[in-house]
């Protein structure tokens, strides 16, 4: 039975373009696609989220106690991803998978909705109230770390990412983490940096994060495909250039 990754003596040694090509990786071949729009918005998303991050911690009086603020950790997250999506984006690399992009949609929403629908309630998921009345750290802070940055992110995937890149496992996979933090903010609220949430505001977190991921997969599922610019040399077998 011959080995079909190997190559026959015939193809090996043909001259024509059509054996060459066959011989030929199609890795070898594909174009680089640049896209420096892409990659500066993202560029712009991760210094936005940096820069929210730096206020808070400059208006906390325990910078340190922050990481263990979902917010926090959720940016954080949002600022390594889309400058590592910036620079693959720039250089036409393969792009971050949508099972990571993905997941800082909810992530980032959930801290937005616990924000705006408990405001009276300071969770795990929410910022501390700040140290110093400063405005930075009181008024500028949560509008990038709740509003800008989430919105960005949501343009980001609408406008700039093709449609049905999420698969149905990510249902399942996405709340593990912020179950687990809500879990460790219930059982260890000292450690958590916040007072635990009631009963009402723990069902309200827990069927939000079990919630965001069926929607935004769902959004994906039905939403149009952006205007993206398409390759100018075909993707398929050998052609002329378009």
């Amino acid at each position: 039975m011959s080995d079909p990754t190997r190559t026959s003596q015939s193809t090996r040694h043909a001259t024509d373009p059509a054996a060459a090509a066959a011989r030929t990786p199609a890795a070898a071949v594909a174009p680089t696609i640049r896209r420096p729009r892409a990659a500066a918005f993202r560029a712009l998303l991760a210094a936005a989220a940096l820069t929210g991050l730096l206020l808070a911690a400059l208006g906390s009086p325990s910078p340190a106690h922050l990481l263990t603020r979902f917010t926090v950790q959720a940016n954080l997250a949002v600022a390594l991803v889309s400058a590592c999506s910036a620079h693959r984006a720039w250089t036409g690399r393969r792009p971050v998978s949508p099972r990571i992009t993905g997941a800082l949609l909810p992530f980032l929403a959930l801290p937005a909705l616990a924000h705006y629908a408990l405001p009276a309630d300071t969770t795990a998921f929410t910022l501390p109230e700040a140290g110093t009345p400063t405005a930075a750290a009181r008024v500028i802070a949560p509008q990038l770390l709740y509003v800008l940055t989430p919105l960005a992110t949501l343009a980001d995937w609408l406008l700039l990412t093709g449609p049905r890149g999420f698969r149905l496992s990510c249902a399942w996979q996405w709340p593990a983490y912020p179950l687990l933090h809500l879990a460790f903010a219930l059982a260890f609220p000292a450690a958590a940096g916040a007072p635990p949430p009631t009963v009402a505001t723990a069902l309200t977190l827990a069927l939000a994060i079990c919630l965001l991921p069926l929607i935004t997969i769902g959004i994906d599922q039905v939403r149009p495909a952006p205007r993206l610019h398409n390759n100018r040399i075909s993707p398929q077998g050998i052609g002329p250039l378009k």
